[in-house]
């Protein structure tokens, strides 16, 4: 049994790696301030005696005995990061610093959950890890951007400089049960707005393309990575190289629920990427791993769940 901290483990990701974690006979302590991270989420798992919550910012410091770190605390929809981007930023590279002290104090392995954003409006396709990106460092996203790009600079640091056991994953489009309701990403925006039979809302032309990934097979990447020996440390792509346009999405997402919402378009918001597709080449070489579960199969579960939380929740 090992002790393992999770921050964000009350978030979409964080709750189904809480899980994951304790289903395998580890201790595990979920670290969230509920920003955007809920309860419900992990309710059914608090009877579990090895599961312990605990509200905290990882602006602060925090000191616990733990082998191992998920770091997955930060707001991850832009609507929600960008709702204060400098609390945004502060998740990112504080939370980072804390987590990274802690680890080093008590020689904790740690994964930083990084993101495809780091590669930015990209100029290369599919993206390797090799690829520096296209970021605009003064855009409206850029609190997230790079925050996450130098929390990922932060890692090698204390890997180089203090021996500290690192691994990091760059995180692709991914969905499931337990995404927020109102996170305003693409796949919960078109789920819900089709069971409720309202417009369906694409920005731009809807040609941009997205490689979307269900929440187990990213859970089973980050797994793996953690795994890992002390040699390989990343950054790894963890995402799904199918490609669909967002029209694509949003046309399936109607047929799957029966749903009569007719499809409307909004202006492009600004250093919104045209294309997202991961190469994976390094996860299969390293770790093994490639998404199993395809696009169909993981939206009807998490249609499931949003047709759930709207019949209990009719205010939602």
């Amino acid at each position: 049994m090992k002790r393992i901290l999770v921050t964000g483990g009350a978030g979409f990701i964080g709750s189904h790696l809480c899980k994951r974690l304790l289903d395998e006979g580890n201790e595990v302590i979920s670290l969230d301030n509920y920003f955007t991270g809920q309860k419900r989420n992990i309710v059914s798992l608090m009877d579990n005696p090895y599961f312990e919550v605990v509200r905290h910012d990882v602006t602060s410091p925090y000191f616990v005995e733990v082998d191992q770190i998920y770091n997955l605390a930060c707001p991850a929809s832009p609507i929600h990061y960008q709702y204060n981007p400098i609390k945004t930023v502060k998740t990112s590279v504080m939370g980072a610093i804390n987590m990274l002290g802690l680890a080093k104090r008590v020689r904790a392995k740690i994964l930083q959950a990084s993101t495809s954003e780091v590669y930015g409006d990209p100029q290369v396709h599919p993206q390797t890890e090799g690829y520096w990106g296209h970021v605009n460092p003064i855009g409206l996203r850029s609190c997230y951007d790079e925050g996450k790009r130098v929390s990922e600079t932060l890692f090698m640091n204390y890997h180089h400089q203090n021996n500290v056991k690192i691994k990091i994953i760059r995180i692709f489009n991914t969905y499931g049960p337990n995404m927020h309701p109102h996170d305003g990403r693409v796949v919960s925006n078109f789920i819900m707005q089709a069971l409720r039979g309202q417009d369906i809302t694409i920005y731009g032309d809807g040609l941009q393309t997205r490689s979307f990934q269900y929440v187990d097979d990213l859970v089973e990447g980050m797994l793996k990575m953690m795994a890992t020996g002390d040699d390989f440390i990343g950054p790894v792509n963890t995402g799904n190289p199918d490609e669909f346009t967002i029209l694509e999405l949003a046309e399936k997402v109607i047929d799957m629920t029966g749903s009569k919402s007719k499809i409307i378009y909004q202006p492009l918001p600004s250093d919104d990427p045209m294309q997202r597709k991961p190469d994976i080449s390094l996860a299969k070489e390293k770790l093994n791993w490639e998404p199993k579960i395809p696009l169909e199969q993981g939206l009807v579960k998490t249609i499931d769940y949003f047709e759930k939380l709207i019949r209990e929740d009719k205010d939602i």
